[in-house]
């Protein structure tokens, strides 16, 4: 092809500007001339990406930033909308974003344009309604974990699953040693070591932050050579959890700002807030207590709604409970140091559990960029099909 081809891409967070420059990698691979616009963050601007707009303009989190920038997020929607319609990409592609994404994609489809969604929305968690939308918006759906491309299947809309980058970047196997040396925190490999990750948002760190110290406390009364290490996830959670622990001096906990993965890789056992570190936790072996607590009316709200099993993705990866998830009026000091103290006290049950978030690993290890520019190209070429077994045989991993 010496056509150029144009893609149009809208990836308004971080996480998928890491993973639309895996994309726009893969799709060079398939088209020597092809050219990539929309809005995009600094790994795909060096990948050669034209952005319309800064991509923090689309990174609003909450309820009330939203509202507050809902004007410009409207005026950047009908930029792309009337830019795309006009001047038609071979296709698009939304990355995450889904209350921004998902209507931008419905109205370029609507206008002729093939159109593709990374990364589901967890419509097969709650709000299952938003699915007549997904179906009307997009012609693939791009799935990071297996049992999510099941559920798009079974609802008659378009499906890849593609696994996950995480899964392609961590190895099989991880070295603590290497981890606590990198780390740079003093850390003998004899040592026992647990990470608390209490959340990356105000409120979490605020319900979760006190009763994940107290937790640590309890712990060290059995084992009093324990170390803890709390990584924050920016510098308003540092300030944050550094105020807080002033009212625990007793404890040998080391605050760190950001560095997650470096810490949950050092570490012999995760205490975290129910999330995507959950997935990254496994991905690096570690047992874990899952946490969270949300304001009592937010909880009755979202728990009417949830139509799986479980909270965390380990867990649903699995379709059992691999590790202990404590929600809400379970999330107790006692209850999180029980858990980590069993850790401690059943190497080899923790070991047993290693081998199953090894096998998880495995399943998800896909070569995710690749194979969604793969499926992309199948769609761009008139051949957007997915094989079902190739979802059914992920699924049953």
């Amino acid at each position: 092809m010496t056509q150029t081809l144009k893609v149009g891409i809208v990836a308004g967070e971080a996480s998928g500007d890491i993973l639309g420059a895996g994309l726009i990698r893969a799709l060079k691979k398939h088209y020597p001339h092809i050219e990539f616009a929309g809005i995009g963050g600094p790994r795909m601007l060096a990948e050669g990406f034209h952005s319309f707009f800064p991509q923090d303009r689309l990174a609003v989190m909450g309820l009330i930033e939203p509202l507050k920038r809902l004007p410009e997020l409207l005026r950047i929607r009908r930029f792309l909308v009337e830019h795309f319609s006009e001047q038609q990409p071979a296709v698009f592609i939304g990355i995450d974003s889904p209350d921004f994404n998902l209507t931008l994609e419905e109205k370029l489809h609507d206008s002729g344009v093939k159109t593709v969604h990374y990364v589901s929305p967890s419509v097969w968690a709650w709000r299952q309604s938003r699915i007549k939308k997904i179906r009307r918006a997009v012609d693939l759906m791009l799935t990071l974990l297996p049992f999510e491309a099941k559920f798009y299947q079974d609802q008659a809309v378009p499906v890849q699953f593609v696994g996950h980058t995480l899964a392609d970047d961590i190895p099989l196997q991880t070295d603590i040693a290497l981890a606590r040396e990198k780390l740079k925190l003093d850390l003998p490999t004899d040592t026992p070591v647990v990470a608390l990750l209490p959340g990356s948002r105000q409120g979490e760190v605020e319900r979760l932050g006190p009763v994940f110290y107290q937790a640590a406390r309890l712990c060290l009364k059995q084992r009093p050579g324990l170390r803890f290490v709390l990584p924050a996830a920016s510098g308003q959670r540092y300030r944050q959890i550094h105020q807080q622990l002033s009212e625990y001096s007793d404890l040998p906990v080391t605050l760190v700002q950001g560095q997650s993965h470096e810490v949950m890789a050092a570490a012999d056992a995760v205490v975290l807030a129910s999330g995507t570190t959950a997935l990254e936790a496994m991905l690096l072996k570690k047992p874990m207590v899952v946490s969270y607590k949300m304001g009592w009316l937010s909880y009755k709200i979202i728990s009417a709604m949830l139509k799986v099993p479980y909270v965390s993705l380990p867990n649903l990866l699995a379709g059992e409970e691999l590790v202990p998830e404590l929600i809400q009026k379970d999330a107790t000091p006692e209850a999180i140091a029980a858990q980590v103290l069993e850790f401690f006290a059943n190497p080899q049950e923790v070991a047993e559990l290693k081998e199953r978030f090894i096998q998880l690993h495995d399943s998800l290890r896909c070569n995710a960029s690749a194979t969604a520019a793969a499926a992309i190209v199948k769609l761009i070429e008139g051949d957007g099909a997915v094989p079902s077994e190739r979802i059914e045989e992920h699924a049953q991993t």
